[in-house]
């Protein structure tokens, strides 16, 4: 029977991670890494179209109720914990789907430990350093961590933020407001995930990942531009790209339903080199 494991902490390399696993033993799991700030709570738009599957959910160290590291992690190290903790919520290989900052750690992980990634969802996410930067006043908003503290300030800049029409989802914003406020990051934590992507690139080596990769990019991304998907699409040799037509840096959540059909699409596809 499915069951669900809300909030669970784990010791996992060094770190206390809050994790959730909703729907355990229905189908292929797959794991969720949020973006920069974001606790795994902030993914239920999405994770209410994939109740066919399992899901696992976490909050990065310095984020939510997980606990705050005593110095920056590298994205290595990083991607060393979320393999650990593979494993600890009993798996030897699940498909993951990164949004964002997520996407970069994502990519690492499946760069540094291929065996436990069978596929690959790559959202509104970044090849790193090289990358086509984002508007001015869209990264400016970034910089800071406020959007997790007033709840206000978040409606205020969501427009400019996140674009694609934001502001006609006032519901939306409502509920990631509430679930912002109730559990920051700390000042530190949101620093620390910051300087996890200083000096990092994935596109001297994406080319040399093995798996299947769905790239999915709004063109309406302040945040990150189209551009950085078309150019992580064209270097991945079983990659493909997927454009939300109107879709800003949230389209995962305001097109919550044609995105999980779409994502579902890709992991349940078969490949003739891979197991059934």
């Amino acid at each position: 029977m499915a069951r669900t494991i809300d909030g669970r902490l784990l010791d996992v390399a060094g770190f206390r991670l809050r994790v959730r696993v909703e729907g355990a033993g229905l189908g292929r799991p797959l794991l969720l890494v949020n973006g920069i700030g974001a606790t795994g709570d902030l993914f239920d738009t999405f994770r209410d179209h994939v109740r066919d599957r399992e899901t696992i959910t976490f909050d990065a160290p310095g984020v939510g109720e997980s606990s705050t590291p005593a110095y920056p992690p590298t994205l290595r190290r990083l991607a060393g914990m979320v393999a650990e903790l593979v494993h600890a919520v009993g798996h030897d290989r699940v498909d993951v789907l990164g949004l964002s900052w997520g996407g970069a750690l994502v990519q690492e992980l499946a760069r540094r430990h291929p065996d436990v990634v069978r596929r690959v969802v790559l959202a509104g996410t970044t090849p790193g350093w090289v990358s086509l930067p984002g508007r001015p006043a869209a990264i400016s908003i970034l910089a800071s961590p406020m959007r997790y503290y007033s709840p206000g300030y978040l409606t205020r800049v969501a427009p400019t933020l996140y674009g694609g029409g934001i502001e006609h989802h006032p519901d939306l914003l409502g509920e990631h407001a509430a679930q912002r406020s109730a559990n920051p990051p700390t000042p530190y934590g949101y620093l620390c995930q910051i300087a996890a992507l200083r000096r990092w690139s994935s596109l001297p080596w994406l080319h040399r990942l093995e798996m299947p990769v769905l790239v999915l990019a709004g063109d309406d991304d302040p945040i990150i531009p189209l551009a950085n998907a078309r150019l992580m699409a064209a270097r991945l040799p079983h990659g493909r790209l997927h454009v939300v037509r109107g879709g800003g840096h949230l389209f995962l959540f305001t097109h919550a339903d044609a995105m999980a059909g779409v994502v579902r699409s890709f992991l349940d596809e078969r490949r003739r080199d891979q197991e059934p």
